[in-house]
């Protein structure tokens, strides 16, 4: 059983007027928005909305609510309520709404073709779905095949990210990754460095053999143009 505030929103309306809480203190019981608790008190927020009294209902006590207005750091605490919320477990496929359940093949063939390693019990779960479905949608034996366009579920409203990562992160776990074949995926950078030869660099002896044979063509043209200076 979960121990969780009733009507949050209804509490935090009472609590802002007939308590001396800060609106922080306010927030942080009711799971609110400091700025959520302002705009309840200037009536910007929650206008027709009665205020529930969680002394009512065993949530809090006359001395915590007297704790919290002397001191502004006090936490509020939630005692133990006299109606007890259980918690909520769904069991079985997700429930989709009637505006929504059109969209359910177009889901289910994104999530076949884009997460090939999901089971079906994962999709069922994810968009609400039956298993015989999903195998139908997956060997084109759906009756409406010819016209399924693949849509992302979380587009469509019918999951969220957070369920859907879940779902991929459980069903990657303990698979080995593919290994690339050769030809068929660039090289890393560090491989191909590595590989490819450095260019040579010129030698020393080169350079020296060219730097003489230009003075000696230099040398060589002197000597011809000193006997007609000399004429």
């Amino acid at each position: 059983m979960a121990n969780t505030l009733l009507m949050p929103k209804a509490t935090a309306v009472w609590l802002v007027d007939n308590t001396a809480l800060s609106f922080e203190q306010i927030a942080q019981f009711c799971g609110l928005h400091p700025l959520e608790v302002k705009a309840i008190a200037d009536g910007e927020s929650a206008q027709g909305i009665k205020g529930m009294d969680p002394i009512m209902t065993g949530q809090l006590t006359r001395d915590e609510i007297a704790r919290g207005e002397k001191d502004p750091n006090h936490r509020l605490k939630l005692s133990d309520p006299k109606v007890r919320v259980p918690e909520s477990k769904r069991k079985g496929p997700r429930y989709t709404p009637l505006s929504k359940r059109q969209d359910r093949p177009n889901a289910i063939l994104w999530l076949v073709r884009n997460h090939p390693e999901l089971k079906d019990a994962q999709i069922a779960r994810l968009v609400g779905t039956t298993k015989s479905t999903i195998e139908q949608i997956r060997e084109r034996k759906h009756w409406n095949s010819a016209n399924l366009q693949p849509m992302d579920p979380v587009t469509l409203g019918l999951t969220s990210q957070i369920d859907l990562d879940l779902e991929v992160n459980r069903a990657s776990r303990g698979r080995e990754q593919a290994q690339p074949v050769a030809g068929d995926t660039l090289l890393p950078a560090a491989l191909t460095e590595r590989l490819t030869p450095a260019p040579e660099k010129p030698k020393d002896e080169d350079q020296e053999l060219d730097a003489n044979a230009v003075f000696a063509k230099l040398s060589a043209l002197k000597s011809k143009d000193k006997p007609e200076d000399e004429e």
